[in-house]
């Protein structure tokens, strides 16, 4: 693939591919919405399958756990095999998962199916990055990544909004049909825009414990998993909360925190290649100062709305800066890996944040969540502002960093 033309003699870095970038960004979206639209359907689930709100919760918890426990040795027994094929299988297994839950009435065939789409998932997000950038020249690896995890924040805007307002007129099912329905579609664009690489030979491979001890790879590591701890303590309890603030609206509260993450990974998209350390630290600043403000004001209507706003746009740009980070940490073609290390973490600290978001609301109630997620908030701002030398530093170079 070519990735430069000549413009008055001069080498030049050709056009995004944006055709397979949106592909990948598709279903990255697929993804997102997928793991997290129990969590805006929490009500609505609960009766159908017989069980309580914080066990819907839990849907969420399987499916992180699945992706944490498979990300590693599914991206390891299949790092030899052609990316394409892999990428399209992940997207089948999507659309069954999707399609057994759409149809099901047991809470307990319905958590297999979950662990079935977060196996897929942690597949597919091992890739993701390394994809996007084999895809362009160095210079712009930041811009497609930016463009790929794009798919992230269209799915807390769109996505999870449009999913649980679907549900009211045409009931919870229909939303996850449709996700199987897209899934299914997505695999004939994949198949026709976005193009084929090899897996790794085996003489070429660098080993697993090799790339996780690359100077930068454990603080990366470190930082993915505080702040989704943090995040997913109120994102996955975002409907209680909005119950108990005054404001049963969930649907509104989503749509106004997915539709502020647009402007964040719009901001992110001009800074990434060029400030991203400054700005992975004002984003860790404005989250921890949200749960400050849902903490302390959440019943004021003014307050509670334009948090969740500040809190999607520091959230939003967040992925793109540290997955850029740790594609150059680890040089693009152990991406893979780095990759499905950090797929481990961070669905650890999706189910992590679940789970004791759970735990929290059974025990102290909804307004004990913003300060149950702000101290893990608070570490992973420490911890950037700690790792200058390897993880995060001023600027981005365009290779692995030693």
């Amino acid at each position: 693939m070519s990735t430069t033309s000549l413009v008055k003699g001069t080498a030049v870095p050709a056009a995004l591919p944006w055709s397979g970038l949106l592909a990948l960004s598709t279903a990255a979206f697929t993804a997102v919405v997928t793991e997290l639209l129990p969590a805006g359907l929490l009500p609505r689930m609960a009766p159908a399958l017989g069980v309580s709100e914080a066990r819907v919760g839990f849907l969420v918890t399987g499916y992180a756990a699945a992706s944490f426990v498979a990300a590693v040795p599914v991206t390891a027994l299949l790092r030899g095999l052609p990316r394409r094929p892999v990428l399209v299988g992940a997207l089948l297994g999507f659309a069954l998962s999707n399609a057994v839950v759409a149809l099901s009435s047991s809470y307990g065939l319905t958590f297999a199916a979950r662990l079935l789409a977060g196996v897929m998932g942690g597949t597919l997000w091992a890739m993701l990055a390394g994809y996007a950038a084999r895809m362009v020249p160095p210079e712009r690896r930041g811009r497609a990544i930016a463009v790929v995890l794009a798919g992230i924040t269209l799915a807390l805007s769109l996505g999870v909004p449009a999913g649980t307002a679907l549900a009211g007129p045409t009931g919870w099912r229909a939303a996850f049909a449709l996700l199987a329905g897209v899934a299914v579609l997505l695999t004939a664009w994949v198949r026709w825009r976005v193009p084929g690489f090899p897996g790794e030979e085996r003489a070429t491979r660098v080993p697993l414990a090799r790339v996780a001890l690359l100077p930068g790879i454990p603080v990366i590591l470190s930082v993915t998993l505080f702040l989704l701890l943090g995040h997913q303590v109120m994102y996955t309890y975002v409907a209680p909360f909005s119950a108990h603030a005054g404001l049963g609206r969930t649907d509104v509260v989503l749509l106004v925190f997915g539709a502020s993450t647009v402007a964040g990974i719009w901001a992110t998209g001009l800074l990434v290649d060029r400030r991203p350390r400054a700005t992975l630290l004002g984003a860790l600043v404005l989250c921890a100062a949200v749960m400050l403000a849902l903490g302390g004001y959440a019943r004021v209507p003014a307050v509670l709305l334009v948090s969740v706003a500040l809190w999607g746009a520091a959230f939003g740009g967040a992925p793109t800066l540290i997955q850029t980070a740790l594609v150059d940490a680890s040089g693009p073609f152990a991406a893979d890996v780095a990759t499905s290390l950090q797929t481990t973490v961070y669905n650890a600290g999706i189910a992590g944040g679940s789970l004791t978001g759970g735990l929290v609301l059974e025990r102290l109630g909804p307004a004990a969540l913003p300060w149950a997620a702000l101290p893990l908030l608070a570490a992973a701002l420490t911890t950037v502002a700690l790792g200058r030398r390897h993880a995060f530093p001023a600027g981005r170079g365009t290779g692995r960093r030693a």
